[in-house]
């Protein structure tokens, strides 16, 4: 990862401000919330203001403008307003590293699950739109394109929901599975024709800046899925059980960030 140096060379002493999105349904926020806050602890520079929407975020009231977005989000889509400030941020050399459903935008209706594509204008500008997922189960990740985020992280296996998603032509697949098969309970439920590669980690760049996004990480608690069960039998931690994951995590927010991983990787 890249050092933030000075000309001196050393590391530069000084407060990095960020904006945390955590929120949204079907997911434990407050879990997800407390790992990453912990996480970004562990670098004594990362400040992280904190919002359940994309509606804050350079909204003008900050002490210090972000520098850079982290989110962990389900069907929270931003207004037309934040849509135009999240766009400027990254056109004008931000990073956003997004994890999970960040790119699901969903509505139950009784042919399945419809999920929104890249014609809505904040999967355009994300450049992922969720589709459809099979049952959750094990997959094989594997690297797809080496990239220094993903440097001897070789091929691990996770217990999750394999996202399958639509991609904007210039996104780069750092990560992925195969799958080939059904996604029962989605509108769109049949992939077993095309491709059959399925990206779990990708990197687009937009104007100056750059999209990062782990469709690793569902994270469910007991009470979270009330369109499910008012109960469910058991909590579903996902891919955070596994460490290869929770390395990605704190490469994604040291990238995000523009600071060295070392600290955040050890706390993983």
């Amino acid at each position: 990862m890249t050092a933030d140096c000075g000309a001196g060379g050393g590391t530069v002493q000084r407060r990095i401000d960020g904006h945390l999105v955590a929120g949204g349904s079907s997911h434990d926020f407050d879990a997800v919330r407390l790992d990453l806050l912990a996480l970004a602890a562990r670098d004594p520079r990362l400040r992280l203001r904190v919002s359940a929407g994309f509606e804050e975020f350079l909204d003008g009231g900050e002490l210090a403008p972000p520098g850079f977005l982290v989110s962990y989000s389900c069907n929270v889509a931003p207004s037309d307003s934040a849509l135009a400030r999240l766009a400027r941020f990254v056109a004008g050399g931000g990073r956003w590293f997004a994890l999970h459903a960040t790119n699901s935008l969903l509505a139950w209706r009784p042919d399945g699950v419809y999920c929104e594509g890249l014609s809505h204008p904040f999967l355009a500008l994300f450049g992922s739109a969720f589709q459809a997922h099979p049952p959750i189960g094990p997959f094989r990740v594997e690297p797809v394109l080496p990239h220094p985020l993903t440097d001897g992280i070789g091929p691990f296996e996770v217990t999750d929901e394999l996202y399958l998603s639509e991609l904007s032509e210039d996104v780069v697949v750092l990560l992925g599975t195969r799958f080939s098969g059904h996604a029962p309970g989605f509108a769109r439920a049949d992939w077993t024709t095309g491709p059959d590669l399925r990206p779990l980690m990708t990197l687009r760049r937009f104007g100056q800046g750059e999209i990062l996004h782990l469709a690793l990480g569902h994270r469910r608690g007991l009470y979270d899925a009330p369109h499910r069960a008012a109960v469910l039998p058991a909590r579903e931690e996902g891919a955070w059980v596994v460490p290869q994951f929770r390395t990605l995590v704190a490469r994604g927010l040291a990238w995000a960030a523009g600071v060295e991983a070392g600290a955040l990787e050890a706390a993983a």
